[in-house]
C-alpha cells in the first residue's frame, strides 16, 4: 500500500486522542466517517458558521505532522511540510467563501466538497508529490468537517426543510406529468363497481335439476340454494393427519373462503380444492365470486373456467384477456390494463375452475400458466378446483398451494338440502308430506343414503321423488336413467305445451354421440357448429328424430330449449348441464359401438374413470365381464382399483371373475403411502374392509394408521364397525386419528359407536359443526375442545351450558359474533383465536358473555374490532394467565379482580401500567413491542414486581429501563426486534440486572 495512504489514515485516527482534550462529547452524527474527528471544541460550547484562519492552520499542521509520522516511505521530500500545511489551511479557509448551506455541503460528499474548496482556494505551486499528499489530506479533512456538520443542532431541521422543498418540487413535476397523461384511477373505480355488480348478477343463480320455478326457469337463487359443505385438509405425502389445523399456510386468506372452509384468518391464500363430479366445486366458486363482488372493499373476483378458456385450443390468457376469454359481456369496456393493475396491487381473487376438464396433455401448460401468473403477481388469492385423481397430490406444492378436499355431504347437509329444495318448490301441503317422507327414506335406506352424497345427486333424488310421488329408483344406473327421462320430457309436460312428442331412445342416441365425442377429445365444451355437424351425420340412422323434429339445426335447438340436458354457455358453444350426464351417455355410446377394449385402455386417464364405471353399470353381463377382464389385464394399480371399484356397479357378473378382482385388490395391500391408502378406500368402498387388519394384526403405528386411513376413505357405514375395533388400541396416535375421521361419517352414529368408546378417552378433539357439538359424548376427564367452522352462536351457547368442558379453543367462528359462555361453570382455560365473526360486531360489549367465568388462563386474539374488557376481567377472580392481542377499549391493569394472582401476562398493545404493581406474584410479563413508558409512574409500577423472572419489551425501552428499574428476581430480559444492542446499553443492563440473560424473542414467519 502507498505509504502516503497509510499516513493519511493514521493521521485521521491519531487526531482522536488529541482532540478529546479540547472537544466536548457529542452524538454519533450521521455516520459519515468511521472514526470522526470532533471539531466542536473550536466553537467553545456554541456553534458557529465558520472556523477562523488560526484554528484551521493549527489543524492543518497537526494533520500533516501526524501523517508524516507514519511508518514507511516518506510521501514527500524534506522541506515541503510547511508548504503542504499552508495549502491545506488555505483550502480549509475557503469554507468562508462557499455559497452553500451545511445541508448542501453534506449532499456533495467528501470528494465533491473537497473539489469545491480547491476551486475557491489560491494556487500555491506545490510539487507533484506535495500536491498528491495535499489532496489526500484535504479529502480526510472534508470527511471530518462534513461529519461535524451532521452533528449540529440545526442540521436535522435544515435537512428536513430541504427534503420537503425537494419533495415539493418533485411532486409538482409528477403532477405535471400526470396532467399530460390520462388518469386511470377514476375510470378504474367506476368500471370496478360496474364489474362487481355484473359478477354478482351473473353468478347469483344455480341450476336445480328437475325443479321448475315460475315463469318456467330451472334456476334457484344462490343465496337460498347454497349449502355450506365441509372440507378437510388433503393429506400430504405420508402424513395421515388429515383435517388437523395447519400452520404457515399463508396468513389472511380472503374472507369468503375463510368463512366457508373454516381454515382461519387468511386474508391471502392459495388453495387447490379437490371434489368429485357434482360435489359442489363450481357452486362454491360462484358463491365466493358473489361474496367478493358484493364487498365494495373486498377482492375483485375473476371466474376462469378452464373448459371455456381452452375450448378452441387457444393459449391461456394473460390478465388483459381474462374477461374476453371467460365470455364476459363487459369484455372490451374495461380501462386499458385494468386487470393487470388489480393483480399488481394484490386485490384479485382468481377462481380457476376445472383442471380435470381439460385434456391431460394440456395440464402441464395450465400449471406453467398458473406459475407464471403467480410469479408476476404474487400477492393475490387463488382457488383452483379439480376432480380428486386428475392431478398428483403435490401438483401445485412448489407454488405454495395448500390442498383441501370437498367431503361428501353429511346427513345434516342432506337434510338441509332436502328442506331447501322443497321450500323453493312451493308451499303445496303435498310437498311437505313428500319432504318428510324423503328425509325418513334417506335416514333409513342405506342404498339411498349412499347415493345422496353430493348436491347433484341430492337434487335429482328430490326431483324424482316428487315426480314419482314418493317412489325412487334403488341404484345409481336407475337413478341416472330416470333423471335423463325426466329432463328430456318433464319441463314441456308441466307447462302443458302442445309439441311433437319424441321418445327417449331417439334423443339419447343423438345425445350420446355428442357426449362420446367430448370424452374422446378430452373436452366438456364444443363449438355449436360442430355439434350441429355431429347431429347431421347421425340423423340418417335415427329417422324418428328427423321425422318429428326436422333437420340438425332444429334438433340442436330442441335439445337446448326443450330439454334440460344441454346448455349454451356462450352463443357459439354447447355443453352438457353436468359432467355426470356426459359420462353416463358417453358410456352408453361406447357399449353401442362395442368399444369395451377402448374403455380399458383409458383406465389410467382420470377423465374416463366415471365413464368406465357407468359402462359396467349399463352393460350386459358379457360386456361387463369384458371390461373388468380388460382392466385386470392392465399392469397398473389404478386399473386394478378401477376394476374393483366397478364391481359394485355390476348387478350380474361371473362369480369367478368377481373373486379374481377381489384377489387382485389384496395385492394392493399395504399401500405405498397414506394418500394411496385413502384412494384405495375411496375406489374400493366397503369391499376393502375385508382386507384390512384387525388391531391385533396391527400392533405397530404405521400399519394401524394405514388401516384407519384406508377405512376412512370408504366413508361407508360398514367402516364404522371396523373403526370401532381400534377404540382401545394401545398407541395414542392411532386413537387420536380415529377422532379426525369423525367428519367423514354420520355424526351421531360415529359419536356413539367410535368416539364414546375410545379408551383411554382422547385428550383433545376438534369440532367443526353444530351437529358435532350436539352429539359429543361426555368424557372423564373432559378433553381439550377445539371448535371452529360454521358453528352458530345458539349451538355454541347451548353446548357451553350442558357440556363440562375445562379447556376450550374457539377458532375461526364466522357465524359467532357475541359469544355467550356464562353458563359454562367448569371452564378453566379459554383461548379465542382468529375470531372472524367478532369483526362484524360493532357492539363494544361483545365480550359480556364471558363475565363471571371461573377461568384461570385466558388467551384472546381480538384483531381489528375494539371491545370493552374492563368489566370482564374484573369478574375473573381465579385468573393466573392473561394473553391479549388486538384492539381493546376501556380497561386497565387496575380493573383486574382483587383476588386475581397473575403469574403470566402478555398484552399487545399494553395500556398504561397503573395498577400493575398489585400483581406481586407475576413471574412473566410481556408488554408488546409498541409499549413505551408514559412517565415515572410506569417505572414505579414495574419496580413493585419483585418476583418477576422474565420481562419482554422493545429494544427502544432498554436504555431507560436500566436507569429506572431494579428487579432482583429477573432471570431473562427479552426484546422483540432483531437489532444489535448498543454495548453501552448492554453494560448498563448487566449492572442493573446482574442475574438476567439478555435474549431476543424468536420470530415466527408465515410462508
Amino acid at each position: 500500500m502507498d505509504a502516503s495512504v497509510v499516513g493519511v489514515r493514521l493521521a485521521s485516527s491519531a487526531m482522536t486522542p488529541l482532540i478529546r482534550k479540547l472537544f466536548r462529547t457529542e452524538g454519533d452524527g450521521a455516520g459519515a466517517v468511521a472514526d470522526p474527528i470532533r471539531l466542536s471544541a473550536y466553537v467553545s460550547w456554541r456553534e458557529k458558521r465558520a472556523l477562523d484562519r488560526s484554528d484551521l492552520d493549527r489543524l492543518a499542521a497537526k494533520l500533516v505532522a501526524r501523517a508524516l509520522a507514519a511508518p514507511g516511505e516518506r510521501p514527500l521530500p524534506q522541506g515541503e511540510e510547511a508548504g503542504v500545511a499552508t495549502a491545506l489551511g488555505a483550502s480549509l479557509h475557503a469554507l468562508g467563501d462557499l455559497d452553500m448551506t451545511d445541508v448542501q455541503a453534506v449532499a456533495l460528499g467528501p470528494a465533491g466538497f473537497a473539489a469545491a474548496l480547491r476551486a475557491k482556494a489560491p494556487y500555491l505551486g506545490l510539487s507533484e508529490d506535495a500536491e498528491l499528499f495535499h489532496a489526500r489530506l484535504l479529502h480526510t479533512a472534508c470527511e471530518q468537517i462534513l461529519h461535524f456538520f451532521t452533528q449540529r443542532s440545526t442540521f436535522v431541521p435544515a435537512t428536513l426543510v430541504e427534503q420537503s422543498r425537494r419533495g415539493a418540487r418533485s411532486e409538482a413535476k409528477v403532477d405535471e406529468v400526470l396532467r399530460r397523461v390520462p388518469r386511470q384511477d377514476g375510470r378504474d373505480a367506476a368500471f370496478e363497481d360496474e364489474y362487481r355488480a355484473y359478477v354478482a348478477r351473473r353468478h347469483s343463480t344455480v341450476t336445480i335439476y328437475g325443479l321448475d320455478l315460475e315463469p318456467g326457469t330451472a334456476t334457484w337463487p344462490l343465496d337460498t340454494a347454497y349449502v355450506s359443505l365441509e372440507l378437510a385438509g388433503a393429506p400430504e405425502g405420508r402424513g395421515p393427519d388429515m383435517g388437523r389445523p395447519r400452520r404457515n399456510v399463508r396468513r389472511q386468506l380472503w374472507a369468503g373462503l375463510a368463512l366457508e372452509l373454516g381454515v382461519g384468518e387468511h386474508r391471502r391464500g392459495r388453495f387447490l380444492l379437490r371434489g368429485e363430479a357434482g360435489s359442489g366445486k363450481t357452486t362454491l366458486i360462484q358463491h365466493l365470486a358473489v361474496t367478493a363482488a358484493r364487498e365494495a372493499a373486498g377482492l375483485v373476483p375473476f371466474v376462469l373456467p378452464l373448459r371455456t378458456l381452452t375450448r378452441h385450443g387457444e393459449r391461456l390468457p394473460a390478465p388483459g384477456g381474462f374477461l374476453e376469454a371467460a365470455g364476459s359481456a363487459l369484455a372490451g369496456s374495461e380501462p386499458d390494463g385494468w386487470e393487470a393493475r388489480v393483480l399488481r396491487d394484490g386485490q384479485a381473487l382468481l377462481l380457476v375452475d376445472g383442471i380435470d376438464e381439460i385434456p391431460e396433455a394440456e395440464r402441464a401448460g395450465a400449471r406453467a400458466w398458473l406459475a407464471e401468473l403467480i410469479t408476476a403477481y404474487p400477492d393475490n388469492a387463488w382457488l383452483v378446483t379439480s376432480r380428486p385423481s386428475a392431478v398428483r397430490p403435490d401438483w401445485l406444492r412448489e407454488e405454495h398451494f395448500a390442498e383441501l378436499a370437498l367431503a361428501p355431504m353429511s346427513r345434516d347437509h342432506v337434510a338441509t338440502f332436502i328442506d331447501r329444495w322443497h321450500a323453493a318448490a312451493g308451499a303445496d301441503p303435498e310437498l311437505t308430506v313428500l319432504r318428510d317422507q324423503l328425509r325418513q327414506a334417506v335416514r333409513t335406506k342405506p342404498e339411498l343414503a349412499r347415493l345422496a352424497t353430493n348436491p347433484l345427486l341430492c337434487g335429482l333424488i328430490c326431483a324424482l321423488h316428487r315426480e314419482r310421488r314418493g317412489f325412487l329408483p334403488s341404484g345409481r344406473k336407475e337413478l341416472y336413467t330416470a333423471a335423463l327421462s325426466m329432463l328430456l320430457h318433464r319441463r314441456d309436460k308441466e307447462r302443458r305445451l302442445r309439441l311433437p312428442e319424441l321418445g327417449d331412445e331417439p334423443q339419447l342416441q343423438l345425445l350420446q354421440r355428442l357426449a362420446y365425442w367430448l370424452i374422446r377429445n378430452g373436452r366438456t365444451e364444443m363449438a355449436r357448429d360442430h355439434a350441429v355437424r355431429l347431429i347431421a351425420n347421425a340423423l340418417p340412422a335415427v329417422p324418428e328424430a328427423q321425422r318429428v323434429l326436422g333437420g340438425a339445426e332444429a334438433v340442436h335447438t330442441h335439445f337446448l330449449e326443450r330439454t334440460g340436458l344441454l346448455r349454451a354457455p356462450t352463443e357459439d358453444t354447447v355443453e352438457f348441464v353436468h359432467r355426470t350426464f356426459q359420462d353416463f351417455l358417453g358410456a352408453r355410446m361406447a357399449l353401442d359401438e362395442g368399444s369395451t377394449g377402448e374403455l380399458a385402455l383409458h383406465a389410467d386417464d382420470d377423465q374416463w374413470e366415471d365413464v368406465v364405471k357407468m359402462a359396467v353399470a349399463q352393460g350386459r353381463p358379457r360386456e361387463r365381464a369384458e371390461i373388468i377382464r380388460a382392466l385386470l389385464d392392465q399392469p397398473t394399480p389404478r386399473s386394478t382399483l378401477l376394476a374393483v371399484a366397478s364391481l359394485e356397479y355390476a348387478a350380474e357378473l361371473d362369480p369367478e371373475l368377481r373373486e379374481e378382482a377381489t384377489a387382485a385388490m389384496a395385492d394392493l395391500w399395504p399401500p405405498a403411502d397414506y394418500e394411496a391408502g385413502r384412494r384405495l378406500g375411496e375406489a374400493a368402498g366397503p369391499l376393502v374392509l375385508d382386507l384390512l387388519p384387525d388391531p391385533a394384526q396391527a400392533p405397530d403405528e404405521e400399519t394401524a394408521l394405514m388401516a384407519l386411513v384406508t377405512a376412512g376413505g370408504t366413508g361407508s357405514d360398514a367402516a364404522i364397525d371396523f373403526l370401532s375395533r381400534y377404540c382401545d388400541h394401545p398407541l395414542e396416535r392411532v386413537r387420536d386419528h380415529l377422532t379426525e375421521l369423525w367428519p367423514r361419517f354420520e355424526t351421531v352414529r360415529f359419536a356413539n359407536e367410535v368416539l364414546g368408546r375410545i379408551d383411554p378417552p382422547p385428550d383433545r378433539l376438534k369440532l367443526t359443526s353444530g351437529a358435532e357439538l350436539a352429539a359429543l359424548p361426555v368424557f372423564a376427564p373432559p378433553p381439550i375442545l377445539w371448535i371452529s367452522g360454521p358453528v352458530s352462536s345458539s349451538r355454541l351457547t347451548a353446548f357451553a351450558g350442558r357440556y363440562p368442558v375445562e379447556e376450550l379453543v374457539l377458532h375461526a367462528l364466522p357465524r359467532v359474533g357475541m359469544v355467550e359462555l356464562r353458563d359454562c361453570t367448569t371452564l378453566r382455560t379459554l383461548r379465542m383465536n382468529t375470531w372472524l365473526g367478532l369483526e362484524d360486531v360493532e357492539d363494544l360489549d361483545a365480550l359480556v358473555g364471558l363475565t363471571g367465568l371461573p377461568v384461570e388462563q385466558v388467551s384472546m386474539s381480538l384483531h381489528r374490532q375494539p371491545v370493552r374488557l374492563g368489566r370482564v376481567v374484573a369478574s375473573w377472580p381465579r385468573l393466573r394467565t392473561l394473553r391479549i392481542g388486538g384492539q381493546v377499549a376501556d380497561w386497565s391493569f387496575a380493573d383486574l379482580h382483587p383476588d386475581a394472582r397473575l403469574e403470566d401476562l402478555d398484552i399487545e398493545p399494553a395500556p398504561p401500567l397503573a395498577g400493575l404493581g398489585r400483581q406481586r406474584s407475576l413471574l412473566r410479563l410481556a408488554l408488546g413491542y409498541r409499549w413505551r413508558p408514559s412517565g415515572p409512574q410506569d417505572w414505579a409500577e414495574l419496580n413493585r414486581l419483585e418476583r418477576l423472572e422474565e420481562l419482554t419489551v422493545s429494544v427502544e425501552v432498554l436504555d431507560d429501563l436500566a436507569d429506572h428499574v431494579r428487579l432482583p428476581s429477573l432471570k431473562a430480559l427479552v426484546h422483540y426486534e432483531e437489532e444489535d444492542i448498543d454495548p453501552r446499553v448492554e453494560e448498563k443492563l448487566t449492572r442493573a440486572f446482574p442475574h438476567a440473560q439478555l435474549q431476543m424473542m424468536p420470530q415466527v414467519y408465515d410462508i
